[in-house]
């Protein structure tokens, strides 16, 4: 006896662009690079520290701007709508947001950084952290539905 599967279309596989994946999946060292430069600003107050962290944070700005482009384009296809998509963009645009208001803080004097640009170099590193496991976590090994 033959069985047949009818798949209907499914909210919760949501398939990913490469070039998606590789903005999304940049993001995080760039971001992760910004908080563990603050740390060590933080701890040895040498400017470079700070000057660094700037750069990482403009980095991931930008990769986090280009992620989100994509994952705008993304919603109006019927893969990526749904509660997870729009989590997603939420997410993202939360970290584009406070990275953006991180790299005004980052901007004032190397002094006047702390502890502030610290404070949002975690959120910034934990909501793209969020984001980047959203996105990824519908995706299935194998072929496996």
């Amino acid at each position: 006896m033959t069985v047949t599967v009818d798949r209907p279309y499914q909210t919760s596989y949501m398939t990913l662009h490469p070039l998606h994946a590789v903005l999304l999946a940049s993001t995080i060292p760039l971001f992760l690079g910004a908080l563990l430069s603050d740390i060590a600003y933080y701890q040895s107050y040498e400017i470079q520290w700070s000057n660094f962290s700037s750069w990482l944070i403009a980095g991931g700005l930008v990769f986090a701007g280009l992620a989100l482009l994509c994952g705008i384009i993304g919603l109006f296809h019927a893969e990526g709508r749904g509660d997870r998509g729009v989590i997603y963009i939420v997410l993202l645009l939360a970290a584009w947001i406070m990275g953006f208001i991180n790299a005004l803080v980052h901007a004032k004097d190397a002094w006047a950084t702390m502890p502030m640009g610290l404070i949002l170099s975690v959120i910034v590193t934990l909501l793209v952290c969020a984001a980047t496991a959203v996105r990824f976590s519908s995706h299935r090994v194998g072929g496996a539905v």
